[in-house]
């Protein structure tokens, strides 16, 4: 039996020593719930902030307002800055987490702004920079909201180099 993409990823990062933070718009928590399922998430999962409202992806994940009032917050510039900015904001004693990763996106049933629904992007980041993935999903809430954690975890998985 394959192991999920999440025990991929838990097991990965335990085994170096790596930390987790997460940063979750569209996902509201799913995201971090999926890893936390995993025995032994607690070696690696500092925690996630869910950031549903525009205004906290300011004030707790330190989004520029600027980014915010041009762009809006579905833009692939806020993803990175939710994933680099959870990665500090989740600091343990003193120590940023190795890698951030978030989500922000439109699951719909309107369209945000000039967002369609299904307009989602990923982020994930670390020391040594950061990539967004944009992804035109279909379907319904359940079904953008579970192709936006599938989407995060490949990431993290591509960032560590652990996918199958």
């Amino acid at each position: 039996m394959t192991a999920s993409p999440a025990s991929r990823i838990v097991e990965t990062m335990a085994a170096r020593g790596q930390t987790l933070a997460v940063a979750e718009s569209l996902t509201g928590g799913m995201l971090t719930g999926r890893l936390v399922d995993i025995p032994g998430a607690s070696a690696v999962v500092l925690g996630g902030i869910v950031a549903y409202a525009t205004p906290l992806k300011q004030s707790l994940l330190d989004v520029p307002a600027g980014l915010l009032d041009e762009h809006g917050p579905v833009h692939p510039d806020v993803a990175i800055a939710m994933a680099r900015g959870v990665r500090k904001r989740l600091a343990v004693d003193g120590s940023v987490a190795d890698v951030g990763v978030a989500t922000t996106g439109v699951a719909g049933p309107d369209p945000q702004g000039d967002s369609p629904v299904g307009l989602v992007y990923v982020a994930v980041a670390d020391a040594r920079g950061a990539l967004v993935r944009e992804l035109r999903l279909a379907g319904d809430r359940v079904a953008i909201r579970e192709g936006a954690v599938q989407a995060a975890l490949d990431g993290l998985l591509d960032l560590l180099g652990g996918r199958e």
